[in-house]
């Protein structure tokens, strides 16, 4: 199953993301993208002398441009295996992360049972699209702020989900032998999805045995980001202050809680769907890395502070899913818990920049000062297409490692299965569909 093509307009992530260096990256080297200068040099023109294309000059040409090329393969080798690269680097991360076996160590070898009975090893592309494709979340995900948003949703505490949502994007572009289930909700934390498993509103029982892939943003709003950003913005006097940073305690706090709700989070995921490749996206930098001055209230050092924030959480983040991982890798089970780093996807495009991917601060009637709505600071679709750039090449590149499904659910899935299972088993409105009934693609999933 191949990707849609892709439209030229679509933004692409920065491949010089040093987040990507420093610990914030997938596990996984950037690859080069359409059109980089790193994709090699184009055709040559033919020459116009020294007896014509075909001539003893253009040979020459030819024979200097191959020793050059091949010069630099040797160097680029050289320096491969003589400065750690980002790929090796981050797989390092991965393994200190798991404290287990290491993509890049053997495994004992699989027994006969294993090899034949009952996984299946794919291509990551493949494993990602042989089911369901399920968008778990908060408002990054839901698309709260990119407009063009569901009906039923975009009311007072409504989900807000966007028709231009990267998981949207992502379900268009692919050819899923399912279809999208997209729950994901503005406002939710990782808390209130494990407080209503059980409940027709959980997001996690949207997830069944035939999910094929997950993606999942949470996590911002058990830190309380918006909260700190209306405390850094609203204060009086709207000078240089401590007042930002001073909530840092209180949010390593947060952090240290967050950690292990994830864990459990991902848990249920991987319990609902043992086969499927989950994505846990972390969040974009909202400021630039060196930002030219004040925005609105916000000193320079308020950003930085801000943006550092914002990567020591998706640390938190990246480390919490190369550590499951490495358990469902040492245990040779089946399926992926993948991190996407997403901090670089707003390069040039900050909150601050002429042409923002992000919302600003929303202003207030006349008379009511600053106000930090709920879809300040938010992906505008332009952010969310960026986004999903970055969540598309983790589908088609895949982890360090080797990727299993079950031979038996691939043997067992089909069309109806996948239709009978969108919504999960508690949806209200759905329900559990009858074996045997027509199976409509245009009925997308209801809305809670």
């Amino acid at each position: 199953m191949a990707a849609r093509g892709e439209d030229p307009q679509t933004p692409e992530p920065v491949p010089d993301d040093p987040s990507a260096v420093e610990g914030t990256g997938s596990a996984k080297s950037p690859a080069p993208r359409d059109g980089d200068p790193s994709d090699g040099p184009g055709d040559a023109s033919p020459g116009t002398g020294g007896g014509g294309p075909s001539g003893p000059r253009a040979r020459r040409r030819g024979a200097r441009a191959a020793v050059a090329v091949s010069l630099v393969l040797v160097l680029a080798l050289v320096v491969t295996l003589t400065v750690p690269a980002t790929r090796e680097g981050l797989m390092g991360l991965w393994c200190d992360a798991t404290g287990g076996v290491c993509p890049g160590e053997e495994l004992p070898p699989i027994t006969e049972d294993e090899e034949s009975d009952w996984r299946v090893r794919m291509e990551p592309e493949d494993a990602a699209l042989w089911g369901n494709y399920v968008a778990l979340g908060d408002s990054y995900s839901s698309g709260d702020g990119a407009g063009d948003y569901d009906p039923a949703t975009a009311e007072p505490g409504g989900c807000w989900r966007s028709e231009n949502a990267y998981p949207k994007v992502i379900g268009e572009e692919f050819d899923f032998s399912g279809s999208l289930a997209f729950y994901a909700c503005s406002t939710h934390k990782g808390e209130d999805m494990l407080g209503q498993i059980g409940t027709p509103e959980s997001q996690i029982e949207r997830v069944t045995e035939n999910t094929s892939l997950v993606t999942l943003g949470i996590g911002g709003n058990d830190l309380g980001f918006t909260p700190v950003l209306r405390t850094c913005i609203v204060r009086m006097p709207l000078l240089e202050s401590s007042v930002c940073v001073e909530q840092e305690e209180d949010l390593e706090r947060r952090m240290d809680a967050f950690e292990e709700t994830l864990a459990e989070v991902l848990g249920e995921i991987r319990h609902r769907a043992p086969d499927a490749r989950v994505l846990v996206l972390g969040y974009p930098r909202l400021f630039p890395e060196e930002p030219p001055g004040m925005y609105y209230t916000l000193t320079v050092s308020d950003q930085v502070w801000l943006n550092s924030l914002a990567q020591r959480f998706n640390e938190r983040i990246r480390d919490g899913v190369y550590e499951v991982d490495g358990e469902v890798y040492g245990g040779r089970r089946t399926g992926s818990v993948e991190y996407v780093n997403t901090f670089s996807a707003l390069n040039g495009y900050e909150v601050s920049a002429e042409e923002s991917w992000l919302n600003g601060i929303v202003l207030g009637q006349l008379g009511e000062g600053l106000r930090v709505d709920r879809a300040s600071f938010h992906p505008t679709a332009q952010g969310q297409m960026s986004i999903a750039e970055r969540v598309r090449l983790q589908i088609l590149e895949g982890p360090e490692r080797t990727l299993y499904v079950s031979r038996e659910t691939l043997e067992d899935v089909d069309p109806e299965q996948l239709m009978s299972e969108l919504g999960g088993p508690l949806d209200p409105v759905r329900g559990p569909e009858p074996s045997g009934s027509p199976a409509n693609e245009a009925d997308a999933p209801r809305t809670h």
